[in-house]
């Protein structure tokens, strides 16, 4: 079977149209399944869809959306695994495109444009980035790239650990730091998901989101050979390494006060000394845009008509 839709669900109204965005693609009704995990704590409405022979659905009982992904991925049968909110949909087309992109490319993770809208369904921008490969500092600084427009390698997900049940709200943008960490990203022009996004109607806890965002964050930078794949993946990046490089300054240094406040001076040192290295190596220290990116916080111009801040908003959907 080619791809798993996990759609983790609080019974929200709309969760009928999220299943039938993914039943109505045009791949064979046999390469594709739809598991639609409920965490809603009391029994789904019945609905015409429950008794679709691609749909299964489990029960998690208010174990929040980590969980009820990593539960419903735990049965994929799917060599790539799709997850998509109660309050999203699919796009027609878009699983033929993520497959013919998955196909061309075997990266561990493959995206396509993203249409988003606010919380009444009005459109509001497109997200449109233009990255692939080793996209590992991107990831780190803090480019979002949105689950429900992406396709994720099954084995790449299971080697990364899944969801980190710890986390609500930087879920996504964690486990796609951790599979940036070895894997490789892959895009198609498609616009294959509209994701709704605003903290209105959102299920995530935004008062936690700023500290446990920096605790994942901490743990990727704890991992060994993260120096060396941000130092690979900024000479990867193409035009501009003095910026990347600069984006790797700052988050040492980030974490540097963290840790600081924290008191674990020990951590605190080793970020200041990785800080430091990545901005005198290589003779980037004297360059404007080196300072702009170790000064400013990341900035994506990945949307039409505009840009905006992933590393101080967090995701704005969910």
């Amino acid at each position: 079977m080619f791809s798993s839709t996990i759609i983790p669900t609080i019974g929200r109204d709309s969760l009928a149209q999220a299943v039938e965005s993914v039943l109505s693609q045009s791949l064979n009704g046999e390469t594709f399944q739809v598991i639609v995990v409920n965490d809603a704590g009391r029994p789904l409405p019945a609905a015409g869809w429950q008794s679709h022979p691609q749909v299964t659905i489990l029960e998690t009982a208010r174990r929040e959306r980590s969980v009820a992904r990593n539960t419903g991925a735990a049965i994929g049968r799917g060599s790539y695994l799709h997850f998509l909110d109660d309050d999203d949909m699919l796009l027609p087309g878009a699983l033929e495109a993520l497959r013919q992109a998955a196909l061309e490319s075997e990266a561990a993770w493959v995206y396509g444009r993203t249409l988003l809208v606010d919380r009444q369904g009005q459109p509001q921008q497109v997200l449109n980035q233009r990255l692939q490969g080793n996209l590992f500092v991107q990831s780190m600084a803090g480019e979002w790239i949105p689950l429900q427009s992406s396709l994720i390698q099954a084995k790449a997900f299971f080697a990364a650990g899944g969801f980190d049940p710890q986390l609500s709200g930087p879920e996504d943008i964690d486990l796609q730091r951790r599979i940036a960490f070895t894997g490789s990203f892959a895009r198609t022009e498609a616009v294959t998901a509209r994701v709704a996004m605003g903290s209105s109607g959102s299920s995530t806890d935004w008062s936690r989101h700023a500290t446990t965002a920096q605790q994942a964050r901490e743990s990727v930078l704890e991992r060994t050979g993260c120096w060396k794949r941000l130092r690979r993946s900024a000479a990867e990046a193409g035009d501009h390494p003095g910026y990347w490089r600069g984006r790797i300054a700052r988050l040492y240094l980030t974490s540097m006060v963290w840790n600081l406040r924290r008191g674990r001076i020990m951590t605190m040192l080793s970020r200041a000394a990785s800080g430091g290295a990545a901005l005198m190596a290589g003779g980037y220290l004297l360059q404007r845009e080196t300072w702009q990116a170790v000064s400013r916080p990341y900035q994506s111009f990945s949307f039409s008509g505009g840009e905006t801040n992933p590393e101080e908003a967090g995701n704005p959907a969910g």
